[in-house]
């Protein structure tokens, strides 16, 4: 009998046919491929650029939980970061050495589990994750870990998706109504149709439970360039029903009206000195 894959496997397999953005962002691996990456990354998300807060981590022990393609990785090397990278994927390893390689930046980088960090309790000054902890089968097992290895006083910055998006709404249209299925989860949905098998998405309130064990918790949502379709939607949708919506998507309405229905969370928040 052949053995099914675990569902953390079907994960790794999804991200190893190609890191967040790589399809839709990167035509190659040179220097300049990866300058354009970063360029386009943070004219679609400027968000992430205070989040992160780079300049601030000059001489900090900092954990990215996910390194995707790099970019952010890269801004925390240059601002002078003690860094090190992990990733569920050789692929991407091998996109953030190359790329840090080309510009003469280091990093300590290896594959690993988000859900079973392999470092000492209170070993980072910031752990920062964007857009990954979603995708771990155990995401409240990952927030542990990432308490478990931040330094008493140390910050976490970890931006998950959020159930109540105009993406999900989207998502619900064309996989659950148009397919006569109007009784479909918005779980359901970001489940088997966002990104790789098993997304999740969080509630505000189930943010906060996440985030338990952590003091000045800050959690806010971006509407979000899918949100807003001025952007590719993403490696997995792609159409005319969607080009047509692009067209004529009421953009300044979504943004008056629900401003508060993007699907990125922001959360933030320290570990207890005591």
């Amino acid at each position: 009998m052949t053995r099914q894959p675990t569902e953390k496997e079907l994960v790794r397999d999804f991200w190893n046919e190609a890191s967040c953005g790589e399809r839709l962002y990167l035509d190659g691996a040179s220097t300049q491929d990866y300058a354009r990456q970063s360029e386009r990354r943070y004219e679609l998300e400027p968000y992430i650029i205070p989040f992160a807060d780079f300049e601030s981590t000059r001489g900090l022990r900092v954990l990215e939980i996910g390194v995707g393609l790099g970019a952010d990785h890269q801004r925390f090397a240059e601002s002078g970061a003690m860094l090190t990278g992990i990733d569920l994927t050789e692929r991407a390893i091998s996109h953030v050495r190359r790329r840090l390689g080309l510009v003469g930046l280091t990093s300590e980088l290896r594959t690993a589990d988000a859900e079973a960090l392999p470092f000492a309790d209170s070993t980072f000054d910031r752990v920062y994750s964007w857009g990954v902890l979603h995708h771990t089968p155990d995401t409240p097992k990952a927030f542990t870990e990432v308490l478990r290895v931040l330094k008493p006083g140390g910050r976490a910055s970890i931006m998950v998706y959020h159930t109540w998006s105009i993406v999900g709404y989207m998502l619900w249209i064309r996989y659950g109504l148009l397919r006569l299925r109007p009784w479909t989860s918005l779980r359901e949905i970001y489940d088997k149709y966002l990104e790789s098998p098993g997304t999740k998405t969080y509630t505000a309130r189930e943010a906060h439970v996440l985030m338990r064990g952590f003091e000045s918790v800050q959690i806010s949502t971006v509407l979000t360039h899918g949100d807003l379709l001025t952007s590719e939607a993403g490696q997995r949708h792609r159409g005319a029903l969607l080009s047509i919506a692009r067209a004529v998507w009421p953009r300044w309405l979504i943004r008056a009206l629900l401003p508060g229905h993007g699907l990125f969370m922001l959360i933030q928040g320290r570990k207890p000195r005591a």
